[in-house]
């Protein structure tokens, strides 16, 4: 990737890498789905396999993405569903807890159950592939608006979230679609026409520009360990990379993507991402989703134009096989048959029972939902996950945990129920009561959510206490006489909400226009602890928020971080403050004194005339805790910061270095590009069946004419071949990525090689049992920043009990991308590793021989 000047959008250049990458039939943990694969696409015509590639348009079938279909062998076709929490559009589906909350638990098993609990409900409703989880954005920016459907600003935490969240969807039988891939930060000029809705005339989107070392150490990194997991798909963002559109980016998907770290699935487009026809298809997209080229028009870059392109040789039939068989390795890979491939028994434009097959048409009246109950016992995992996920910020002379308070006022909006019902906005696209969940495609539907005004006064009434509470923010005379009432233990709430960009909150335009909490609700906190002397916070928000003017008031007690909790909100909560549950969240982001101490900002107004604006990813690697440790900037709560209701001794720290092999570069070749069967050169066998329906807008593969391919081609400029770059259709025997790896996936194995073995003694030396979670940061020295996290655990232990936290370091965990080189190098600096409860307490450090 260049990148030369900061100023000059000419110099940010996604350099072209061809031909797109073939499956590995060798690909570690592919080689029976390939086997699978490949017995099933070798029976297909040209038009079914075209028909896999491309969606029958929006509104078109049951799901918000749905493939053609192969009639002849029993294959009905893809369905995919939004969303990275739960299933968009169903009901009788659970509201899970954000990714966000699930990666503050820093719990393995937490992230797989989460993952493999979503999975089996989105399965139970006949869904293909989940849209999730979500490694793009990393959370570069505070202020952006999807940032909580992502799990952290920590590449290794989201990592390590991203493998364990798609091994347990994906075990459950649901393709897993890893997003958005990749640089996608913010949510202003995302897409042309929703910029065009806000009075900006750009003709192209985002730049994204980032340079090759930060690429790989940073955002590249969570991808890594999701192809590493096996995923089956990776959706390609609307963002351009180095000014080449993230879902047509030769460099990003057949270099990077395909070739360095060896990814065996599928590249679907995000929903009207997809921006070329033959372009897209050389440069590494598979699957074009919803199909039209926008919604409901009925025009497809791939379709008809697809079949066209492999008629006339500007995609090579090899390309078109690869991409079938990598469609159908990933759908055989997670246990899926095709015998036993499960109807849609829900769909996402009604909730009626009755509705219209082809829902933009109007067409096909006839049952459409059957409203299947899928959400099993998952409450009680949404109620643990958001309890463990929960962070105690502060906590004065051990306010929490609360006993049998005689009085509990409650105060805020943030406590209580929205008026329109928690589903009352579609999408979510509001900000009334309590926030659960941020707004956008990443949500689906609360079938109930537990306020904390309910479960609090429940609690609070079940040993006869007294209970009150002031749910408007704006009522400031009833907050204050509530708050200086007598032996008030006074809890206050107050949020910030965010999403995605097709909707606008409060002139929010899925970014966030400031760090301050919404809804007055800082002047609320500010009004409560002038007159309560034990005021205790909850915060419920996508992000990092300014806690600056009265976080350390001394009639503030305690501070909890409850996230985006899902439909269980206010019972999770309530094993907290009461001690049910003993808090071992630790924050995924860093919490500053001002907004401009983070060193990056959404860029609100574009800065590129009439094209594409450009937002230059200037800091590099630091982002989060590595620029305030760079910068030296004190934060309020660093990254990984938690507290307990009891405390935690470290001690004993032991390094101990093994033997590996030295690293080596992949070396060869694959072999040559193969091709499954034979097709036609007869037009007339590409005309729609006369038997075959054709609602309004559907997308087919068939040809409108066959009378020609020229005739055929929707394209006016039909016959060029000028812009098809050297080698794009070369299907003949490759050379290896030397970064990459004959067989491994997830880049050259030997750089997941443990190169240290780290473990220190951890001791509780309180009173109450509790979970701690210890982490592992290196200093590599030079040009890095000073720690990165490279390891964790949560570990429960007894009151005077003693455990082990055992953690690794592996090559790639010690190395830097070299540009010269395109590989991971070790540099020569002095190392070492530290142990600690956040990036600012490190109480074990070792030097690393």
């Amino acid at each position: 990737m260049q990148g030369i000047s900061e100023d000059d959008p000419e110099t940010w250049l996604s350099d072209p890498y061809y031909p797109s990458p073939w499956m590995n039939p060798h690909a570690d943990g592919w080689a029976d789905a390939h086997r699978m694969a490949k017995d099933f696409v070798s029976q297909l015509t040209l038009l079914e396999k075209v028909n896999l590639t491309t969606g029958v348009g929006w509104e078109n079938g049951p799901c918000v993405g749905n493939t053609g279909s192969v009639p002849r062998l029993g294959f009905k076709g893809f369905c995919n569903q939004d969303s990275p929490q739960g299933i968009r559009f169903a009901d009788y589906a659970s509201a899970f807890t954000s990714s966000q909350l699930a990666a503050a638990t820093f719990d393995r098993s937490i992230l797989y159950k989460r993952g493999h609990a979503m999975a089996k409900e989105h399965k139970g409703k006949g869904i293909t592939m989940q849209l999730g989880p979500v490694a793009g954005p990393l959370g570069r920016i505070p202020e952006g608006g999807r940032i909580w459907e992502g799990f952290a600003t920590d590449p290794v935490l989201t990592g390590i979230s991203m493998a364990e969240t798609i091994k347990g969807m994906q075990d459950a039988g649901i393709v897993a679609s890893a997003k958005h891939y990749i640089g996608n930060e913010q949510e202003h000029f995302r897409q042309v026409s929703e910029s065009a809705d806000h009075g900006y005339n750009i003709t192209e989107t985002l730049s994204s520009n980032i340079d090759d070392r930060t690429l790989h150490e940073l955002y590249l990194w969570p991808f890594a360990d999701a192809v590493r997991a096996g995923v089956g798909s990776v959706l390609c963002s609307y963002t351009m990379i180095n000014n080449s559109y993230g879902c047509q980016n030769s460099k990003t998907l057949n270099n990077i993507l395909k070739g360095e770290l060896g990814f065996q699935g599928f590249v679907v487009s995000d929903w009207a991402g997809h921006q070329s026809g033959v372009s897209s298809a050389l440069a590494g997209m598979d699957m074009s989703m919803p199909g039209d080229t926008a919604f409901d028009t009925g025009y497809s870059y791939f379709g008809a134009n697809l079949t066209v392109a492999v008629l006339n040789g500007t995609v090579p039939a090899w390309r078109l096989d690869d991409m079938a068989m990598r469609i159908m390795a990933a759908y055989f890979k997670v246990g899926n048959r095709i015998e036993d491939q499960p109807d849609v028994n829900f769909n996402s434009w009604t909730y009626d029972t009755y509705g219209y097959k082809y829902a933009y048409g109007s067409e096909d009246y006839e049952q459409v939902n059957w409203h299947v109950d899928v959400r099993g016992d998952h409450a009680e995992h949404i109620r643990e996950t958001a309890a463990k996920g929960t962070v105690l910020l502060k906590n004065n002379n051990h306010s929490l945990p609360l006993k049998t308070p005689r009085f509990v006022a409650v105060l805020g909006e943030d406590a209580g129920p929205g008026l329109s019902g928690p589903n009352g906005c579609a999408d979510r696209g509001c900000d009334n009561g309590t926030l659960a969940m941020g707004w956008g495609s990443g949500t689906s539907d609360f079938p109930y959510l537990v306020t904390p005004d309910s479960a609090i006064q429940h609690q609070v009434t079940s040993y006869g206490g007294r209970y009150e509470s002031v749910l408007d923010n704006w009522a400031g005379d009833a907050i204050l006489t509530l708050a200086s009432k007598p032996d008030a233990t006074c809890i206050v709430f107050g949020n910030a909400d965010s999403g995605e960009g097709f909707i606008t909150v409060d002139e929010n335009w899925g970014d966030r226009n400031n760090l301050t909490l919404w809804q007055n609700a800082d002047q609320v906190i500010r009004n409560v602890s002038s007159v309560c002397s034990n005021t205790i916070v909850v915060l419920h928000t996508v992000g990092p928020v300014l806690v600056d003017e009265w976080y350390d008031n001394p009639n503030i007690t305690a501070i909890v971080w409850a996230g985006l909790p899902g439909q269980e909100s206010g019972n999770s909560l309530v094993d907290i403050l009461w001690g049910k549950e003993n808090p071992a969240g630790r924050s995924p982001f860093t919490w500053a004194r001002q907004r401009e101490d983070y060193g990056t900002d959404i860029l609100y107004e574009p800065n590129n005339g009439d094209g594409p604006p450009q937002q230059t990813f200037s800091e590099g690697v630091y982002i989060d805790y590595r620029h305030f440790d760079k910068a030296g900037i004190d934060p309020i709560f660093e990254f990984g910061y938690g507290l307990s209701y009891t405390t935690f001794n470290y001690s004993h720290l032991k390094v101990t270095k093994r033997d590996v092999p030295d690293y080596k570069p992949a070396v060869g070749s694959t072999k040559r590009a193969p091709i499954f069967g034979n097709y036609s050169r007869d037009l007339n066998e590409y005309a729609l069946p006369s038997e075959y329906p054709y609602p309004a807008a559907y997308i087919y593969p068939y040809l409108n004419d066959t009378s020609s391919l020229k005739a055929a081609s929707m394209d006016p400029e039909y016959g060029r071949t000028d812009f098809i770059p050297h080698h794009a259709r070369d299907g003949s025997p490759q050379p290896l990525v030397p970064a990459g790896d004959r067989s491994a996936t997830g880049g050259n194995h030997l750089l997941y090689d443990i190169i240290f073995e780290v473990t220190a003694k951890i001791t509780n030396t309180g009173d109450i049992a509790g979970d701690e979670v210890p982490q592992l940061y290196v200093a590599l020295g030079g040009d890095n920043p000073p720690v990165q996290l490279r390891d964790f655990d949560r570990i429960h232990i007894r009151p005077g009990a003693s455990a082990t936290f055992s953690g690794s370091i592996t090559r790639r965990d010690i190395s830097n991308w070299d540009i010269v080189s395109q590989n991971w190098v070790v540099n020569d600096e002095s190392k070492k590793v530290f142990v600690g409860s956040s990036s600012r307490k490190l109480h074990l450090s070792a030097a690393l021989d």
